[in-house]
């Protein structure tokens, strides 16, 4: 079996493969101070709890964004697996271009997307993350990465607001049944949630009239607010909640692994 691990600034997702088939996934808090020990046994604990075991996984491989977290969990799944995790960035073999001005500065995140995208669609799409960030990605048909946009994240930009404000209140984000809102939390919803769908329709519009070809790319949303967003917009096309690991499953086999 091959262990996925996309470590984000905030969460990190484990996504469990049997072949192609993503069998189960976990969600745990992204956090410098957790050890290799504790990364071991969290990994070990979700294995079990969900019936298999440590030795059952063959290969492993990991795409970053937390530096300062990256060295802990390959000592953990490690610990606990006893495989050796390969790491995916902007240095590895990949069947994609990254046809920017300073490739190697491109997350690990952001690779794999695209890299699912092409490899699962064939075809110009935008890809669009909701996570600490939200982020636009853009790959042609023909596997070339050419760059994108990064905004703040829909939580990120929510939490600074009640942060750096003396009177509003920590909201929970659900969507708002109307734009003008009669409540303080109302007032926060719309502006975070429609301020949020609109940015991002603006921006997927800007990078289609950009687009090289002339063609309309797909436009397809990831992440884990992705289901709280992709509702309320008229751009993004289809929600697929899984598409970072299954991006990390594709660069896995383009680099040879074997599970």
């Amino acid at each position: 079996m091959l262990l996925a691990l996309d470590v984000g600034n905030t969460e990190t997702t484990l996504g469990l493969f049997r072949g192609d088939r993503l069998e189960n996934y976990w969600r745990l808090t992204t956090t410098s101070q957790r050890t290799p020990d504790e990364w071991a046994a969290a990994i070990t604990a979700y294995l079990t709890q969900a019936g298999r075991s440590t030795q059952e996984v063959r290969a492993a491989a990991v795409a970053s964004v937390a530096p300062t977290v990256t060295q802990s969990v390959c000592e953990g799944v490690e610990r606990a697996t006893t495989v050796r995790p390969m790491v995916v960035d902007a240095r590895s073999r990949l069947p994609i271009t990254l046809d920017v001005d300073e490739p190697l500065t491109v997350g690990a995140d952001r690779i794999v997307n695209t890299l699912a995208a092409s490899q699962l669609f064939g075809q110009d799409t935008i890809v669009v993350d909701f996570g600490t960030a939200t982020t636009f990605d853009c790959i042609t048909g023909d596997g070339r990465f050419i760059g994108g946009v990064i905004m703040p994240g829909v939580r990120t930009a929510a939490d600074d607001l009640v942060r750096k404000t003396a009177k509003l209140p920590a909201t929970e984000l659900t969507p708002p049944e109307r734009v003008i809102g009669r409540r303080t939390e109302d007032c926060i919803r719309a502006g975070v949630l429609w301020g949020t769908v609109d940015a991002v329709d603006g921006l997927v519009r800007r990078i289609k009239a950009e687009w090289p070809n002339g063609r309309s790319p797909k436009v397809v949303a990831t992440g884990g607010l992705a289901a709280l967003v992709a509702p309320l917009s008229r751009e993004i096309e289809a929600v697929h909640p899984d598409l970072t690991l299954v991006g990390l499953r594709f660069a896995a086999a383009a680099l040879g692994l074997k599970w």
